[in-house]
């Protein structure tokens, strides 16, 4: 049997966890709703990646010079962040909607704001999509140069990567922001919807180290970020700043999730009716109602 590497033991331990895992966020898509603005359908989609890439890295076992099977692994560990960043956008959403449904109307921030800033994630995501395979190329070919006897591997970044770890950041930046600005009202957030603010804003650091990890691994030139032809010490960052923080910000998300109960549609007020009015009737609805 072969020997087991550090990715590979990363691969493991990373199956065992997200198995289970995408049995919470398939169950907590079912409870919600598969629909884009709840959220759950992307931890589905990430939780799915995470298994996915693990399996490809297993795969390398018996194949260790199949540079797709490695690239494979590479793209949806670097992409699958990005779908993160969604599940948490959609939850701040809901929590936007519950202070709405108070009476504020969406003065926070207009649902049509979000909604960008989810497209301009999910464009990113598409970038690192083609990235990646750009990406495959560039390391086979280097590796082919190896193998004949040239200098070690060397590959740039393909632009499509770093433009779509650009809008994820900008993405992530824009995510921050609206947490604070809910933090704000949090007086006008429905009771039950509060502990959905503080996981979004418990997540957030565990984002951002992950984040930094992506961003060394695709702007800087330290060995320790780089999985082609990096340092030895790559797998230990890649599971201190990338797999536990995923970790544990699925674990904050679900552990939340399944204390929710379904979000009611989000309330609209009839054409023509004085502001006032809307506000004192929506508060009325909600008096003495929590999730």
């Amino acid at each position: 049997m072969a020997n087991l590497t550090d990715l590979d033991r990363i691969a493991i331990g990373t199956i065992v966890v997200y198995v289970p895992a995408l049995a919470v966020a398939v169950t907590l898509a079912l409870r919600h709703g598969f629909g884009r603005n709840a959220g759950w359908l992307f931890l589905v989609v990430f939780s799915v990646a995470r298994i996915l890439g693990s399996a490809l890295q297993l795969a390398t076992i018996n194949d260790p010079t199949n540079v797709g099977l490695i690239v494979g692994a590479a793209t949806l560990l670097s992409i699958g962040i990005s779908a993160l960043v969604l599940v948490v956008l959609a939850l701040i959403g809901r929590v936007l909607g519950g202070i709405a449904r108070q009476g504020t109307g969406y003065a926070v921030v207009e649902p049509r704001t979000l909604r960008l800033v989810q497209l301009v994630v999910l464009v990113g995501l598409i970038l690192g999509i083609v990235g990646g395979t750009k990406l495959g190329d560039a390391v086979s070919k280097a590796f082919d140069g190896q193998a004949q006897g040239q200098a070690p591997p060397t590959y740039s970044i393909p632009v499509e990567s770093k433009a779509g770890l650009g809008l994820l950041i900008a993405g992530y930046a824009i995510l921050v922001g609206v947490t604070i600005a809910a933090a704000a009202h949090v007086g006008h957030v429905a009771a039950g919807e509060r502990r959905l603010l503080l996981a979004v804003g418990l997540a957030l650091p565990f984002l951002l180290v992950r984040i930094v990890f992506s961003a060394m691994a695709t702007f800087g030139s330290d060995p320790n970020f780089r999985s082609f032809g990096g340092s030895p010490n790559y797998p230990h960052y890649l599971i201190g700043m990338a797999i536990v923080m995923e970790m544990a910000t699925v674990a904050i998300i679900e552990a939340v999730g399944l204390t929710l109960q379904k979000a009611s549609p989000a309330y609209k007020a009839p054409a023509g009716r004085p502001a006032d009015e809307v506000e004192m009737t929506g508060r009325q609805r909600d008096n003495g109602g929590s999730y």
